[in-house]
């Protein structure tokens, strides 16, 4: 174990160290993490701990910031996507999803449906299925299983959205038409 900026040893595999002190300004947001078996724990860290854990730049981790007004974005790096869609923000490294705001009522479906996303992901890659010409099952790596949960989960607030305005404009376009 390296010592941390203390000198005392304790860094966690986040970088946050038990008592040690803060720089004035480093805020330590709640993020959870879910893991490639689907499992999700609630960490709290700093942008510093996310950037040792992921390799991101502290630009690319600047359109997570809620602060910030940002458009939807996805950004590819060589280990992490950086997901900031509609209500998701999330980093996706080759074996876990960390979500910022997770605790935001609009983001609970994604979290269930991306666990159990994981979840089958991790059973399939355990327990390989051969299909029926004797040829394996190919299968996604994980990144692609929580990329593609992300987009979905956009896509649909997206189509509600689309729908809701398009109940309401109806009534007053036939009203423009009479």
């Amino acid at each position: 174990m390296r010592p941390n900026a203390a000198g005392n040893g304790n860094d966690d595999r986040w970088g946050t160290a038990g008592p040690a002190i803060r720089k004035k300004g480093t805020s330590v947001r709640a993020w959870l993490v879910v893991d490639v078996t689907g499992d999700a724990q609630v960490v709290e860290a700093g942008k510093h701990a996310i950037m040792r854990r992921t390799g991101l730049p502290a630009r690319d981790l600047r359109i997570l910031d809620p602060l910030l007004s940002y458009p939807s974005t996805v950004l590819g790096r060589e280990r992490a996507i950086v997901i900031n869609l509609e209500h998701i923000k999330a980093i996706i490294t080759a074996n876990e999803v960390l979500l910022l705001n997770s605790r935001d009522p609009s983001v609970t479906p994604f979290v269930q449906e991306l666990q159990a996303r994981i979840l089958r992901h991790h059973d399939a890659t355990t327990n390989p299925q051969e299909d029926s010409h004797g040829g394996g099952i190919k299968i996604l790596p994980f990144e692609f299983v929580a990329l593609e949960a992300c987009l979905e989960a956009a896509c649909s607030v997206l189509e509600n959205e689309a729908k809701t305005l398009e109940q309401e404009a109806h009534p007053a376009l036939d009203k423009l038409t009479s």
